[in-house]
């Protein structure tokens, strides 16, 4: 192959790879939410709000999520990020919620994060995580419209609410929930009522556990540590006595 279609074949292979790459940028740079494990209906789950810079001449200085009206949560507790303040909008509920046999008026409508020392800079991203609950059981998903600002003034809208269809230009953020579990805990985080105490409770008997079992298997290995010590020693011993009885028989 001469040194021209060589040339040719690696230039259009840079320009195929380079309109995958135009292609798949804006896809993956929408504000996006995640569960840690699973987000089971029922449950209680931690969030991962993902939140890309999109811009190379600006830094993301804030970020609302709102918390969808339809299904609302009675706990909402956002994890401290450094660098970021934090502020949480209730509002009143048109109908209480019953929740380990309290009546709840009112849940978080909305949870802001306003740089206060560090920004999203061009070519990065933050995770902003909340722990929320408890997950609603008749919904498959749940919508959240965030909206992130940049130092420039620029504001953009993550609003767009999925139709089944083609991807909107600036799609909400969703979150798929699974199948609820028997203990409608989640499968990816500890369930956690309104006081916290359920979530504490469940990690500390789980530590014990771990503890328990890492106790009893250094046991045990320690054990046939020690057998398979003696048993070398013996050997050992054995092998030396008769390396001088036959030595004994060839002097003899």
């Amino acid at each position: 192959m001469s040194a021209t279609n060589v040339s040719r074949i690696a230039i259009a292979a840079g320009v195929a790879a380079s309109t995958v790459l135009l292609l798949a940028g804006p896809a993956a740079a929408h504000v996006s939410v995640q569960p840690q494990g699973e987000a089971a209906k029922g449950g209680y789950a931690t969030l991962n709000f993902k939140v890309p810079n999109e811009r190379d001449q600006a830094s993301t200085v804030k970020l609302e999520v709102n918390f969808p009206a339809d299904h609302p949560l009675s706990s909402v507790t956002p994890e401290a990020v450094p660098g970021w303040k934090i502020a949480i909008t209730k509002g009143k509920l048109d109908k209480p919620l019953e929740v380990h046999g309290r009546k709840i008026t009112e849940a978080v409508t909305k949870v802001t994060w306003t740089a206060d020392g560090s920004k999203i800079a061009p070519g990065y991203f933050q995770q902003f995580p909340v722990s929320v609950g408890q997950l609603p059981e008749d919904a498959d998903q749940l919508v959240f419209k965030a909206i992130q600002t940049y130092d420039n003034k620029e504001v953009v809208r993550w609003i767009e609410e999925p139709t089944g269809g083609e991807e909107p230009d600036s799609p909400a953020p969703v979150l798929k929930l699974t199948a609820a579990t028997e203990d409608h805990h989640g499968g990816g985080a500890a369930a956690q009522g309104d006081d916290g105490h359920q979530a504490d409770d469940k990690a500390a008997s789980a530590e014990g556990d771990k503890k328990e079992t890492h106790a009893a298997s250094s046991s045990s290995s320690d054990t046939t540590a020690r057998t398979l010590g003696i048993i070398g020693i013996l050997i050992g011993i054995a092998g030396v006595a008769f390396g001088v009885l036959a030595g004994r028989r060839r002097t003899a």
